[in-house]
């Protein structure tokens, strides 16, 4: 079911799927920044109960705008050239709000990455989702698997 999330809330909640190509890059990243985010505090509820400060921390630590810049960086060649597309669409959109704790550059990286998950994500292909931030993950070396 996990690679089907977004047709399964669809169908729950009646809404009929949209045109993904309809949406602007920073709609795609609005949703793409929630799904990492998920996917990284699953990965961390799912190694085992621990204070919720420490989960926090951790997460804090991997979902912000420069850990995500770092991420795209890290697997850009490993992108298809659909998703490199929508990364590129989601760091040239205008976002409408500033970075708070990361360069102009990170942030815009962080959109793009963002746009990616998003896309990914509209699209029912969370497997692929997983794949990337774990490959980012490792590239990476962080120690959130551990």
């Amino acid at each position: 079911m996990a690679a089907d999330l977004n047709s399964y809330f669809n169908e729950k909640f009646g809404i009929e799927g949209k045109d993904i190509r309809t949406y602007s890059p920073l709609t795609l990243a609005y949703i793409g920044d929630a799904i990492f985010d998920v996917i990284i505090r699953s990965v961390l509820v799912n190694k085992g109960n621990t204070a919720v400060n420490n989960l926090h921390k951790r997460a804090s630590s991997v979902v912000k705008a420069g850990t995500q810049a770092a991420f795209v960086k890290a697997i850009m060649d490993d992108l298809t050239e659909e998703e490199a597309d929508y990364y590129r669409r989601g760091r040239n959109s205008k976002p409408h709000t500033k970075a708070k704790n990361a360069t102009t550059m990170d942030y815009l990286d962080a959109t793009g990455f963002e746009a990616v998950m998003g896309f990914l994500y509209l699209t029912d292909n969370m497997d692929r989702a997983c794949e990337l931030v774990n490959l980012g993950i490792e590239k990476l070396g962080l120690d959130i698997l551990s």
